[in-house]
């Protein structure tokens, strides 16, 4: 055995490990940027949910971007005004607070009140089930069931009711919009706490088709929209809506006589009587 060459070879390539780690390390020096204590600082003040409701990858992102004046103070809808107060104050900047956000089911059209067209076979997702005919409702509108909304919720602020709907536990909610994208039929949708009035229905079929759907759809009849007062409610597509630019924060039911019962007013209580009934 050779052993001088052996050693000339060790020689050799500890010869370039440590040019290398020569050259990592000037690189490390000239190239190194000091990252802005205050990002850990923020970090700090944030509730650490990483749950994406800001728009952005995590908290960490969040607070890289306020520090880089990409993001409002205010930005992370899940956490406190006293920790955005806080970050205000690392930032020397004052904040006003915005106000809170509620996730609000806007579908009433469960197991008991929807028809059906056959037994679903697929994958048991609310997303698996639109790409295979969409479960076995026949609105195509409402809630399919799967319960994608509850899985994503990161807070536990959500269950499905024994009707295969989905609940929203309000004093838990954080309004982190996971929910919202989530749903492939956009039934769930970010309220102001200040919202009241609420139409339960996305259904925009004929008032004669929706009937034969759901005991719970919006039949376009109009009573409330003229009731309510010039402005505050509107017909779009045979479905009353909601102007809240004109409708006041503590509204009343403009009708008691909708036919289907889709109007509610929504305060500190989900009507988990009518989601189950």
């Amino acid at each position: 055995m050779d052993f001088t060459a052996i050693i000339i070879a060790m020689a050799s390539l500890g010869g370039l490990g440590m040019i290398f780690s020569v050259g990592l390390s000037i690189a490390n020096k000239k190239l190194h940027v000091e990252e802005d204590p205050r990002i850990a600082e923020v970090i700090e003040e944030l509730p650490g949910a990483n749950c994406g409701g800001c728009g952005l990858p995590g908290c960490a992102a969040f607070a890289e971007a306020v520090i880089a004046g990409e993001a409002e103070i205010s930005g992370c809808p899940v956490n406190s005004d006293e920790g955005s107060q806080l970050i205000a104050e690392i930032m020397g900047v004052e904040v006003t607070t915005s106000e809170r956000l509620i996730a609000r089911v806007i579908c009433q059209g469960g197991d008991y009140e929807t028809a059906k067209k056959g037994v679903y076979q697929g994958v048991k997702t609310c997303i698996g089930a639109t790409f295979a005919g969409g479960g076995d409702k026949l609105c195509s509108y409402g809630c399919i069931g799967y319960s994608d909304c509850v899985e994503s919720c990161p807070f536990d602020a959500m269950y499905m009711n024994d009707n295969g709907l989905p609940v929203v536990i309000n004093d838990k909610c954080t309004g982190c919009g996971n929910c919202v994208e989530a749903c492939p039929r956009d039934i769930m949708e970010l309220h102001p706490e200040s919202h009241k009035l609420f139409v339960l229905c996305k259904n925009l079929d004929s008032p004669k088709e929706s009937r034969k759907i759901c005991t719970r759809a919006c039949v376009g009849c109009g009573i409330c929209v003229r009731l309510a007062g010039e402005g505050n409610m509107e017909m779009q597509d045979n479905l009353a809506v909601v102007n809240y630019d004109i409708y006041g924060s503590d509204p009343v039911l403009p009708t008691e006589k909708c036919p289907t019962d889709v109007l509610a007013i929504l305060g500190g209580q989900v009507i988990e009587e009518k989601q189950s009934a």
